[in-house]
């Protein structure tokens, strides 16, 4: 049952929400840019994750991503409100892309009081469980402000680990040194990356197989459970299926969570942590 109100959920490709839950909730979704060389494609339009690792490795390209520009957000923007909607635009992290910004600057040229911004300060599995939050209270028919309220008093709340697998992917997009490339990839050092107030960081590494890294994080969980909403929690995996599968087991044998929902990172989030990651968010009570 899709949302009846006139609020328009809206969300950018770096949400990864499935067809499913986008369907579900009758979200729209602003494309972010991945180039490769001189072309540049729609993040999960014009180009697929595997398509991206495909080209990457054949032909040693480097992928880079875009934000979508003030027009791309007026021409999405201008759809939703001839049909008369309010909206509702979750972005991911203002401090890793213009993407918010760009958002606003589209706003500021449309009619007052239509459009509503809210930075979700997360990417990939972390910003999808706020967009479901959010999507799920307006179905239960909350008040936009309150939806708004609550998603911005929730962010910081918001866990998220991300294993990365090949530390290449990190160190062409200039998140690592080539020091620490060469290290990491000697000694099968696996950072694992969070969210924290907007940024990316890595403030724990495992070292063995990625098995024993997910151990790490899943124990993390299993410890911490009763500080942890129930309500939802959140994987995103890049060809990361039989990890993500053993996760997802493990978590269900916790008896703990009521809903684990299961997604795939896109290109954009793809670009930066290969093939092989996996994510896992949380909220926190």
């Amino acid at each position: 049952m899709a949302m009846t109100s006139n609020i328009k959920l809206m969300v950018d490709s770096t949400s990864d929400l499935s067809k499913e839950l986008l369907d579900r909730y009758d979200i729209s979704v602003v494309p972010l840019y991945v180039v490769m060389g001189a072309q540049s494609y729609k993040d999960n339009i014009d180009i697929t994750t595997g398509e991206l690792y495909h080209r990457s490795d054949e032909e040693g390209i480097i992928p880079k991503t875009a934000a979508p520009s003030p027009a791309d957000f007026i021409r999405f923007f201008e759809q939703e409100l001839e049909e008369g909607k309010q909206i509702l635009y979750i972005s991911m992290s203002s401090k890793v892309s213009s993407t918010n910004q760009n958002a606003h600057i589209a706003a500021s040229e449309l009619p007052d009081g239509q459009i509503h911004i809210v930075d979700s300060m997360h990417l990939s599995a972390s910003y999808a469980i706020l967009v479901v939050r959010a999507a799920r209270a307006l179905e239960a028919g909350h008040s936009l402000e309150q939806v708004i309220k609550d998603i911005e008093n929730v962010r910081e709340k918001v866990n998220i680990d991300v294993l990365v697998d090949r530390l290449d992917y990190l160190y062409k997009g200039g998140r690592v040194s080539s020091l620490q490339h060469l290290i990491g990839n000697v000694l099968k050092v696996r950072p694992v990356l969070n969210i924290i107030q907007g940024e990316i960081r890595s403030i724990q590494k495992y070292r063995g197989k990625m098995e024993k890294a997910l151990d790490g994080v899943l124990q993390k969980i299993v410890t911490r459970k009763n500080e942890i909403c129930p309500n939802v929690l959140i994987i995103a995996q890049t060809f990361a299926e039989k990890l993500t599968e053993r996760l997802h087991a493990s978590l269900i044998q916790t008896n703990h969570f009521k809903d684990i929902i299961l997604i795939e990172g896109g290109c954009v989030i793809g670009s930066h942590t290969g093939p092989g990651s996996i994510a896992v968010s949380y909220i926190d009570l």
